[in-house]
């Protein structure tokens, strides 16, 4: 091996190394480590998920049937903490809001379906307005306010997402809206009424 040779395979074995490097790191430029198995890394609120964990429980869900806002067909549940109704004041505040927020979903390319959501809480009453778009994409709105207070129902803040309950009913409503729209078989009608009826009922977790 000529001398040129063995520096072209010194030279291209010390950058395969600092590569290899390189594809390690993280974000911040450190080698990332292989987390060991019950370890915990140091971002894991531990206080935080065990006191989740303990306090965690069922909530009610009910099917309100479906109704008619804002030019779409909209799939209509309660979900209900301990203690918790859903009363006809808030029901009917959340009405409003869905069909106007609905009304303005059609300039995002709405297909005109949708789901609303009225969560009474723990701590407040939430309603999440959710739409079918185009693109095999949705919109997503949510109100929040203090129980049983629906003149104080106002969208929630920037970044706020469903919690565990909520995206229980969104993730039915997901597999509803596959499985008898997209996926389904026959006339259309014949499948917005499958998936009218297709309604998730009792607790979830």
């Amino acid at each position: 091996m000529t001398e040129l040779e063995m520096s072209d395979r010194v030279d291209g074995t010390v950058v395969g190394a600092e590569r290899d490097r390189a594809e390690q790191a993280g974000p911040g430029g450190a080698a990332s480590e292989p987390a060991g198995r019950g370890s915990l890394p140091a971002g894991v609120d531990a206080e935080g998920l065990l006191a989740l964990a303990e306090g965690h429980h069922a909530r009610g869900v009910r099917a309100l049937g479906i109704r008619h806002l804002g030019g779409h067909l909209v799939k209509v549940y309660a979900v209900e903490a301990p203690g918790r109704t859903i009363g006809e004041p808030v029901e009917a505040a959340a009405l409003r809001l869905a069909g106007a927020q609905l009304e303005l979903d059609r300039a995002r390319g709405s297909l005109g379906l949708g789901v609303l959501i009225l969560h009474a809480g723990g701590d407040g009453d939430y309603v999440l307005v959710h739409s079918w778009i185009e693109g095999h994409m949705s919109n997503l709105a949510i109100f929040t306010g203090p129980a049983d207070d629906p003149g104080q129902l106002r969208p929630g803040r920037l970044g706020l997402a469903p919690c565990v309950w909520e995206a229980a009913v969104l993730t039915h409503e997901r597999d509803a809206y596959v499985r008898h729209v997209l996926d389904g078989t026959g006339p259309l009608a014949e499948r917005l009424d499958a998936w009218g009826a297709d309604a998730l009922q009792g607790e979830v977790r």
